[in-house]
């Protein structure tokens, strides 16, 4: 996505704002109420003025916004902090196949999916999309995760970040951290989580290589250009060429270098393709599009890949109403970032975001297909888990109806929603206004998209290697077309046995991967291109 700085009027005119982008949407629509909320709060502080905006931006834009009480019953001033607010806002949407919140987690004061940004309105770029959407970062370029309580390993490792360039590798084993080298789960989580994602300029790290060697390694924070290409290679499976890509996240400056992939791929003649997105939470909506028609037949272009659904307000928004819309304020700015004049819309001098259409018959919210290259597939696999999230479950989603497709690994995050950022005097605020459904009109995955294997990973493996686990099954299927095998025969039990170090549960994981892993970035953000 592209960081677009926007300054103008917030609530009745009180504070200053800026938008980003637009999002997609799917799933059943929320009714929406037939009239703008009407409030008008008394004079008072910056903060107070700031809670009042976080609320009635959510009263017309959030997704849900028909759950949320009145100004005067919710008193949006009463909170000791943005964050507790948006938090008791995120709480009265409930879903009713669970009976909690759509946005409900097992961390109280962390809503799933909404969020603020304070970065953005201090440097001019959105400091939360860095590592994982606007492709750079400025960081060491490395994540953790134990493989068991005593087995901490290298997940991912940034190609051309700090961590790259000091030699370290997926499936490391970290031995010691700035000294330490008790690295028991889960003593050690909170020094792991300040060591290696705190503000320290350098980690000091002893670790053994893939091969079992020992090593050292000093690793200082930088900036550094984000590839989320990790891996990529083809297998030669019977027959068959089965080609395989590892993409860590959605960022805007990825299309070019997976179209060269995808070309690869098609010259060495693949026929079945296995995308890796285990650790990838999303992103652009445009890079995700651009995924799909590389992968998607030839055959389904010009048809639905997806539509967007926003609130039933915006759905039928009137003429007085896109006036009195805080949308009006927030221009809709062309490729290049310049304001589009139009003059007859609702300002009467430029384009906003209350030009737009928001009906799901509007042909700017029905996604098509429109092939791109020349890689024709008979099946494509995702190997997904508990982080795959958004823009990596749009894409899944959107290709389910059009070709055979196989899930390995774990149910993915559930986040069939997306957001544009809303610019509220020093902050930006992240709050689902849209959902997307597929061509068949399938989404609401909300409890995550189900595998067809399900299967732990293994982090002592490298990427590509054959043994890993998760690539294992898909290229076992790719050559059997099941996911069964003849088990191997075992050696008798010796009197004595050996107790393993215990495996953490899905819940540990996911939990570790808030810590371990806090730089991602779980969204689907899209900037509309509408021209006037």
């Amino acid at each position: 996505m592209r960081n677009k700085k926007f300054i103008y009027l917030v609530v009745l005119g009180f504070l200053s704002f800026g938008a980003i982008t637009g999002c997609k949407k799917s799933n059943d629509t929320p009714e929406g109420p037939e009239t703008p909320p009407v409030v008008t709060p008394p004079n008072g502080t910056r903060d107070e003025l700031t809670k009042d905006s976080i609320f009635l931006y959510g009263k017309e834009l959030y997704y849900w916004n028909t759950s949320l009480p009145t100004y005067e019953m919710f008193n949006p001033r009463g909170f000791s902090s943005n964050e507790a607010e948006l938090y008791a806002m995120t709480q009265y949407s409930l879903n009713p196949s669970t009976g909690k919140p759509y946005e409900y987690t097992n961390t109280p004061g962390d809503p799933k999916y909404s969020f603020f940004d304070y970065t953005a309105a201090t440097t001019g770029k959105t400091g939360v999309l860095k590592a994982s959407a606007n492709g750079s970062a400025n960081d060491y370029g490395f994540s953790v995760q134990y493989n068991n309580e005593t087995d901490l390993r290298v997940k991912y490792v940034y190609p051309n970040s700090p961590a790259a360039q000091q030699g370290l590798t997926r499936g490391c084993r970290i031995t010691g951290v700035n000294g330490r080298t008790d690295l028991t789960y889960p003593g050690a989580v909170n020094f792991l989580s300040s060591a290696i994602f705190g503000t320290n300029p350098a980690v000091t790290l002893a670790y053994n290589d893939i091969a079992g060697n020992a090593k050292t390694a000093v690793i200082t924070s930088s900036l550094y250009t984000i590839n989320p290409i990790f891996f990529t290679n083809v297998y030669t499976v019977g027959t068959k060429k089965v080609g395989y890509i590892v993409f860590n996240s959605f960022t805007d400056n990825a299309t070019a270098a997976i179209s060269s992939v995808f070309a690869g791929f098609a010259t060495q003649g693949v026929s079945e393709l296995i995308v890796d997105l285990r650790y990838n939470g999303g992103g652009y909506v445009t890079t995700a599009t651009d995924m799909i028609n590389l992968i998607a037949p030839a055959g389904e272009t010009g048809n639905t890949m997806f539509t967007s659904y926003y609130n039933n307000y915006l759905q039928s928004i009137t003429t007085a109403q896109r006036k009195a819309s805080v949308l009006a304020h927030q221009p809709l700015l062309d490729d290049g970032g310049k304001l589009q004049t139009f003059t007859s819309g609702v300002n009467g001098k430029y384009a906003t975001y209350a030009d737009l259409n928001y009906s799901p018959t509007a042909a700017d919210n029905i996604e098509k297909f429109a092939k791109s290259g020349s890689l024709t597939l008979n099946r494509v696999y995702f190997i997904v888990s508990d982080y795959t999230a958004s823009a990596s479950e749009l894409t899944i989603n959107s290709l389910k109806p059009v070709m055979e497709v196989k899930l390995i690994g774990r149910t993915t995050y559930g986040k069939p929603v997306g957001f544009f950022p809303i610019r509220i005097d020093k902050v930006d605020m992240y709050i689902p206004e849209f959902e997307t459904k597929n061509k068949l009109g399938v989404g609401g995955y909300y409890s995550g998209l189900t595998v067809d294997k399900e299967s732990a990973e293994d982090l002592t493996k490298a990427w590509g290697d054959e043994k890993e686990t998760l690539l294992s099954y898909a290229l076992l299927y790719a050559k059997t077309g099941g996911f069964v095998t003849t088990a191997t025969k075992t050696a008798s039990l010796s009197t004595s046995t050996t107790v393993m170090p215990a495996k953490l549960s899905v819940a540990e994981l996911r939990a570790l991967d808030e810590k371990l892993d806090p730089n991602g970035f779980k969204g689907m953000v899209m900037t509309p291109h509408k021209k006037f």
